[in-house]
């Protein structure tokens, strides 16, 4: 896989100097297309064997374009704040927006080749890394970024040389650092487990291109070349992408009986009854916040459900069991400017928790399969992938032990109508209603079987859905607590 890049490719300094300058005017309007065009990402990945001139080729990259629209990102050491969250986490908060260009030293692919080099896990360990990084690429390039991914490579004879000459130049030495000694006796199983990696994730949506380092001129050109061609390729197109041939809207139940109509909508608590149950949960919640096998967890609970079923209502009571200082709430409306120049995740992934923490989401996520699956506002092809994006996403909170509890909050028809009118007609509850409200009631068909599909395919073992019969706000209120509870009581009983 790398015998074209140990050929010895080199340009002369003359060739070069006649090249360069027409690649970096193109490369610099290329770059301002992009911020005019704002119409997607650039991701670019930089790996490869030590002393291949990465760093001094993303120098390059920096004075050729305008450094203000690019972001470095290097990832080798992980913070608290990162080990503390999923390991994605990190990533996802360094995502360029619309319109940028983002070069990642030390990514994903950096992590899992030096993990598998060191002996810190086997190739089944590997091969699952290298699946998570191709669902990641997938998932950006689904949601419009453009991904580059250079490797550069020397052999192990230019790599020793490269590194001998720096040691004895007293100009360059400091460029010499502890890794790259590392790397020249690890060199072998490094590029065994690079191919590996490379064979496995080199996809028509994010290819990769191996470049030989030895020459500087060489790789420069190659480089900026390949930026160039990608980028033109991309701003001259006017389609997003292919639609995909699977495409067509889930149907409806044939016997006109769907998942909501199963709830006993019945069900109540006396308020006596209530208020002893209330009590018991929020003390029990507040204990296992405070218990000291949270350090190894964090939570988030998602609230979902009709208009007026009483997500509010039901939030104010857990958080009322804790001290502001453990929990964050998080409201979810309609994406911002920058929420809309990043892939739809981002705006969650940024309010991942940390270890002992507790974020509730009002709306969340899967909005993506419900709002803008009925109201048109996305593609079929964007609601029907974003199920498994949101079971992998849910799995990489669950893995970084994260408990996540998901609530549908439902209520009849009926109930949300003598919900709207006394929102009407109580003053300080006329902000909650407005003429969207009314008009969703108009899909409310729609929304049952979004719904449904939704839980369908999306309650999983490690994040299932609780359906709350809310007709009742004192029952679903207790529901919500206990469920929580139980969530948090079974992760510990795993610990």
């Amino acid at each position: 896989m790398f015998e074209s890049a140990e050929l010895g490719h080199a340009i002369d300094e003359e060739t070069f100097d006649r090249e360069a300058p027409a690649l970096r005017e193109a490369l610099l309007e290329a770059q301002y297309e992009l911020k005019q065009q704002g119409r997607f990402p650039v991701i670019i990945l930089i790996n490869g064997v030590e002393g291949a001139g990465k760093g001094e080729t993303v120098k390059l990259l920096n004075e050729w374009m305008d450094p203000r629209l690019i972001q470095v990102s290097t990832f080798d050491q992980q913070t608290d704040e990162e080990r503390s969250r999923p390991p994605a986490w990190r990533f996802w908060r360094q995502l360029p927006p619309k319109g940028r260009i983002g070069i990642f030293f030390g990514n994903w692919y950096s992590q899992m080749l030096q993990g598998r080099v060191h002996g810190h896990f086997k190739n089944a360990v590997l091969d699952q890394a290298i699946d998570g990084a191709l669902n990641l690429e997938q998932m950006l390039c689904d949601e419009g970024a453009l991904i580059f991914k250079f490797w550069f490579h020397l052999s192990k004879k230019q790599m020793k040389a490269r590194l001998k000459s720096l040691r004895d130049d007293p100009l360059h030495s400091w460029r010499i650092s502890p890794l790259d000694w590392q790397q020249s006796e690890t060199y072998d199983r490094f590029v065994r487990y690079g191919e590996r990696v490379l064979r496995r994730t080199s996809r028509d949506f994010a290819p990769w291109y191996v470049v030989e380092g030895a020459d500087e001129y060489y790789r420069s050109l190659m480089v900026g070349r390949i930026l160039l061609d990608g980028l033109q390729a991309a701003l001259k197109s006017k389609a997003r992408r292919p639609v995909q041939p699977h495409v067509a809207p889930l149907t409806a139940s044939l016997d006109n009986r769907g998942l909501l109509d199963s709830l006993d909508m019945t069900q109540a608590l006396e308020k006596e009854d209530y208020q002893e149950q209330l009590t018991t949960e929020q003390a029990r919640l507040a204990g296992l916040m405070r218990d000291k096998r949270m350090r190894r967890h964090a939570l988030v609970a998602v609230f979902e459900g009709n208009d007026a079923a009483g997500k509010g209502g039901a939030i104010r009571r857990v958080a009322a069991a804790l001290d502001p200082r453990q929990y964050r709430i998080v409201p979810i409306a309609a994406p911002t400017e920058e929420e809309r120049a990043q892939p739809y995740l981002w705006r969650f992934w940024r309010h991942v928790p940390a270890r002992g923490n507790f974020t509730v989401f009002d709306r969340s996520w899967y909005g993506r399969v419900l709002v803008e699956r009925v109201e048109g506002f996305c593609e079929p092809a964007d609601w029907l992938r974003a199920y498994s994006e949101i079971n992998d996403f849910e799995e990489q909170l669950s893995e970084a032990g994260v408990v996540v509890v998901k609530f549908w909050l439902a209520i009849d028809e009926d109930t949300q109508y003598q919900r709207f009118k006394e929102r009407e007609q109580i003053a300080f509850k006329r902000f909650k209603i407005t003429e969207e409200d009314w008009r969703n009631r108009d899909k409310w068909q729609d929304y049952c079987d979004a719904v449904g599909d939704m839980v369908d395919r999306t309650s999983t073992a490690i994040a299932p859905w609780t359906l709350v019969e809310a007709n009742d706000k004192r029952f679903a209120r207790v529901k919500v607590l206990r469920t929580i509870n139980e969530a948090l009581e079974k992760a510990f009983a795993k610990d």
